[in-house]
């Protein structure tokens, strides 16, 4: 596997280089030589991000780790993409190597990761009625949901207002077709 590694505001190091690598390569039991990983290690606010994006045959699997050192976020960050990979398995068992799933034990993993919901068990409707953007953010925090939505009232297009990992929100607007 080709790696690529990227360096913000933190200097990775040969140790943690070799670590990495030697870690990130054992992910070629499903993908082979020909998959390409990016390793972005970076230093925000006295906090340590680590992100691990790894593209096989046009599959694209990626991992956003954030910890107190780059040593830990690597053994945090591997579990998440096995886990993408094992899920993407049943779908796609032809964008891995033949024989990837032959073996019971996972890399990184303790056990097989829970099958994703495949029907829809609920349907909801209710009416848009046009509202601000500050309405919804209200209407979402009553709610209790961590997205909300709506008309919006000046725009008159479908929003979509969320909350984001980093605690900030997010308003996705729609265009009307």
């Amino acid at each position: 596997m080709k790696i690529e590694f990227v360096e913000r505001n933190y200097d990775i190091g040969e140790r943690l280089k070799d670590i990495i690598t030697k870690k990130v390569n054992k992910l070629d039991r499903y993908f082979g030589a020909d998959a390409e990983a990016r390793v972005v290690c970076k230093l925000e606010n006295k906090t340590y991000k680590l992100e691990l994006t790894i593209k096989n045959k046009g599959l694209l699997y990626r991992s956003e780790v954030t910890g107190e050192n780059m040593y830990e976020n690597i053994d945090l960050a591997l579990p998440k993409i096995e886990r993408q990979i094992i899920k993407q398995s049943e779908k796609r068992r032809d964008k891995f190597l033949k024989n990837a799933f032959d073996e019971k034990d996972f890399l990184f993993l303790e056990e097989k990761p829970a099958p994703e919901p495949k029907e829809i068990v609920k349907t909801k409707q209710y009416s848009l009625d046009p509202i601000t953007v500050e309405d919804a953010k209200e209407f979402m925090e009553a709610i209790d949901h961590d997205f909300y939505v709506f008309l919006n009232a000046e725009t008159n297009q479908f929003n979509i207002i969320y909350k984001r990992r980093d605690g900030e929100l997010g308003l996705i607007e729609i265009d009307k077709a």
